[in-house]
């Protein structure tokens, strides 16, 4: 008899039938798990932040957001699974069923089995409160936490799809990014631009581009200015007219501007309700209207015939301050406006000589936004060997830019270019005041707090 049960034992436990278990939980982001239309109670797993904790005698309600997105999952689940360490805040591994939700609020939500706190976060003592809507001003205290609270999460996601935008756009038009610079070898400079580099580029691959971060030595504390910002760049071959670029920097603003728009609209209407109300009314009317052309000698006219009292007087060979480019552009109807045609001393030497006697101006633009000011800068390069070597003598830079006569010698053609600062763009399509608000890590004159 013992024999017996012991062969049958022995034959359970060799048993190819497969004993019962769940199935695996696949994991989610919150954001896919809000997409799930049709759902049939399969296991999944989310980790998150807990964005809020609602005990009630039978039922204990979750709020869990991961960053993925602007609405936060709702995790129902029985008051037995509620603890001390369930906190706003803390971070959780949550395992259960997605079910429809009998609420209209969301279309569905997950039916815990069990709930992981991963790290606690103590409330009382964390600068980010619970349901308070922080002002930015205070949030800037806290580079290393500001992320985790929605309209700083809203704005970082705007700036992940402006920076896949921008990609984009520059991909479809068949350019070629060009990589930063990383190891050097030589004495070296943090530089406000990559432009000279894309020069050489574009000399081989036609349509170069660059996006990623500039430096700025200027003491400035202005809205306007950062330390450390991101730039993109472009350089085009075989553009011998200004008008070409502005097409080109028109088209750019506006199909990213769509992109964003299309893709994170919750984000974006966040931005517009609780930081620039009007600003949906105000981006409408600079996506549907064509953007205006002024030359630099217009402009000044424009700015003494004003009836407002600038700090900077205007004058014909002064460079525009912040307060003449938002008179401009608010003179143009609130619509973008580029200026053209700068005077010589007011550019740098590779700019393009427009050869128009005494006023003596180059081929340079600037593109003015509503809020902002100059958001665009570019122009055409000098491509002719004798007017860059003259400009350059009279620099006394001849010796230092030798390679850069060395591209005029050597298969030169006509082309220009132009640098959009990132955070100037999102602060303009958002209405954002502060530019402190749209970067990670804000990095400027005094300050460097990550």
């Amino acid at each position: 008899m013992l024999g017996a049960l012991c062969f049958l034992r022995a034959v359970r436990f060799c048993s190819s039938a497969p004993c019962p278990r769940h199935k695996p939980s696949a994991k989610l982001s919150v954001q896919n798990a809000l997409g799930v239309q049709n759902t049939s109670g399969e296991r999944v797993k989310v980790q998150g932040w807990v964005r809020s904790v609602r005990s009630q005698k039978e039922v204990l309600f979750l709020h869990v957001n991961d960053g993925s997105s602007l609405e936060s999952l709702q995790v129902v689940a029985d008051s037995s699974l509620d603890s001390r360490e369930l906190t706003f805040g803390s971070s959780v591994e949550v395992q259960g069923q997605l079910v429809k939700s009998p609420s209209k609020r969301q279309n569905v939500e997950l039916k815990a089995e069990n709930i992981k706190v991963i790290g606690n976060c103590d409330a009382k003592t964390f600068p980010i409160r619970y349901k308070e809507r922080h002002p930015l001003e205070y949030l800037r205290q806290y580079p290393h936490l500001r992320c985790r609270t929605n309209i700083l999460g809203s704005i970082l996601r705007i700036r992940s799809e402006a920076t896949a935008a921008i990609h984009s756009f520059f991909k479809a038009a068949g350019k070629i990014k060009v990589p930063e610079e990383n190891f050097f070898n030589v004495p070296a400079f943090l530089t406000v631009s990559g432009q000279l580099h894309l020069e050489v580029m574009s000399g081989a691959f036609t349509q170069v581009f660059t996006f990623g971060p500039t430096f700025r030595a200027e003491n400035s504390q202005s809205r306007r200015h950062l330390a450390e910002f991101y730039m993109i760049e472009a350089e085009i071959s075989f553009v011998d007219s200004l008008q070409d670029l502005m097409q080109v920097m028109e088209k750019l603003f506006k199909a990213t501007t769509m992109m964003v728009l299309s893709k994170c609209p919750e984000d974006v209407k966040l931005c517009y309700k609780f930081i620039a109300p009007g600003q949906k009314d105000r981006l409408e009317h600079m996506l549907k209207n064509n953007f205006l052309i002024i030359s630099y000698t217009e402009a000044v006219e424009i700015l003494k015939r004003a009836s407002q009292n600038f700090t900077f007087t205007p004058e014909w060979g002064i460079d525009l301050q912040t307060e003449h480019e938002k008179y401009l552009v608010k003179h143009c109807g609130n619509v973008p406006v580029f200026v053209i045609n700068y005077p010589l001393a007011l550019k740098p030497f590779y700019m393009r000589d427009n050869e128009d006697g005494p006023q003596h101006t180059v081929a340079a633009v600037d593109l003015l936004v509503p809020g902002v000011g100059e958001l665009f800068g570019g122009g055409l390069r000098e491509e002719r060997y004798h007017f860059l070597e003259e400009r350059l003598a009279r620099s006394r830079l001849t010796e230092v830019y030798q390679w850069y006569l060395d591209l005029r010698r050597f298969g030169s053609v006509p082309h220009g270019g132009f640098g959009m600062g990132f955070e100037r763009y999102l602060q303009c399509i958002l209405g954002v005041d502060n530019i402190k608000d749209v970067i990670p890590f804000p990095r400027f004159p005094h300050s460097c707090l990550l």
